[in-house]
């Protein structure tokens, strides 16, 4: 029979490639999504139309509402959970603070009173590259310390860190948190950098180049990150199976593990994009960082994750349907 698993944010940018792998691997996969407006419900919508296959049912749900968590891990019985939804932007949490604690705390806290309460083989859920704050050292490594966070989306993912923590001390729930780094590709989110500046080059709008285009990001394909989230869910499940095994709680960085200087990265998009961008250099935005760098080293010895596609394909891809999916 085959497991089933609950995939939160399925409607996601990410949640959506993760429960496509899922599906094509055989699990039966449940996704829920609360389908909020912070960018159009449409994109979120057409990510749902390629989930169209027998092995997947979709709930329209806010991981706030506890006793609708509750009821659906009762009547489901889950054999593993990939948590993805949240309240996403670092930008935005100067703005909207009450909707990161709401999705990212309140949320993640029901997750954690499911999996307590309905037990699953593994939980594996999204920490964010953001947690590292103003570390000056690089690259990140999850021995780095974490405590002095650039914004309060940072903070909250920083509090499910904790949380994972002690759910696992306390109730055993055997748990794999992944501090995202960059993510990019086909399908990506309207508010993050690609489709800004796709956007506004194929529409004849200057881009915001912010700290003057000295940045570095530790750009990642979808696709190697979405592949590495399953190997990392099915490696979690699979420790469980040990005789005399014992819950724990792991951290692990997810990226390319080699920065991209910005200007590389318009300059790519440019190209394939066939247009130049008029550019508006600009200072440093409140809660960004210079530099995201991931160490995978961890990740790599001990699930086999590899981030293996090169920045050129990786733009090639999400160029073309960027041409052909926003007018």
């Amino acid at each position: 029979m085959a497991k089933k698993v609950l995939v939160t944010g399925a409607a996601g940018f990410i949640g959506c490639e993760v429960s496509l792998i899922l599906l094509s691997k055989g699990y039966t996969v449940v996704g829920i999504d609360n389908m909020n407006s912070y960018y159009q419900v449409s994109l979120k919508e057409d990510r749902l139309k390629r989930l169209d296959h027998a092995n997947f049912s979709f709930h329209r749900m806010d991981l706030a509402d506890a006793p609708a968590m509750a009821s659906l891990f009762e009547r489901e019985k889950f054999d593993g959970v990939i948590h993805l939804g949240a309240q996403a932007g670092v930008r935005y949490s100067l703005q909207n603070p009450q909707a990161y604690v709401d999705s990212n705390i309140t949320g993640f806290l029901n997750v954690l009173e499911c999996c307590r309460k309905f037990p699953v083989e593994h939980l594996a859920y999204a920490s964010s590259s953001s947690v590292y704050g103003r570390n000056t050292k690089t690259p990140f490594c999850t021995d780095d310390p974490v405590c002095k966070p650039s914004s309060l989306y940072a903070a909250t993912k920083r509090s499910n860190e904790l949380m994972a923590e002690t759910y696992c001390h306390l109730f055993q729930v055997n748990a794999t948190g992944l501090r995202f780094f960059t993510v990019y590709g086909p399908w990506g989110r309207p508010d993050m950098a690609p489709w800004l500046f796709a956007d506004a080059i194929m529409h004849d709008r200057p881009i915001k180049v912010f700290n003057n285009g000295n940045m570095m990001r530790d750009f990642t394909y979808v696709a190697d990150i979405a592949g590495g989230v399953v190997k990392v869910f099915e490696a979690g499940a699979a420790r469980m199976d040990a005789p005399g095994a014992e819950a724990e709680h792991r951290l692990y960085n997810i990226g390319h593990g080699k920065p991209v200087n910005l200007l590389e990265f318009i300059e790519t998009l440019e190209k394939h994009l066939g247009k130049k961008a008029e550019k508006n250099f600009m200072p440093m935005q409140p809660g960004d960082v210079e530099v995201t760098w991931a160490d995978t080293t961890a990740l790599e010895k001990d699930v086999g994750y590899t981030a293996d596609t090169d920045l050129d394909v990786g733009i090639k891809a999400f160029a073309e349907w960027f041409k052909g999916y926003v007018r």
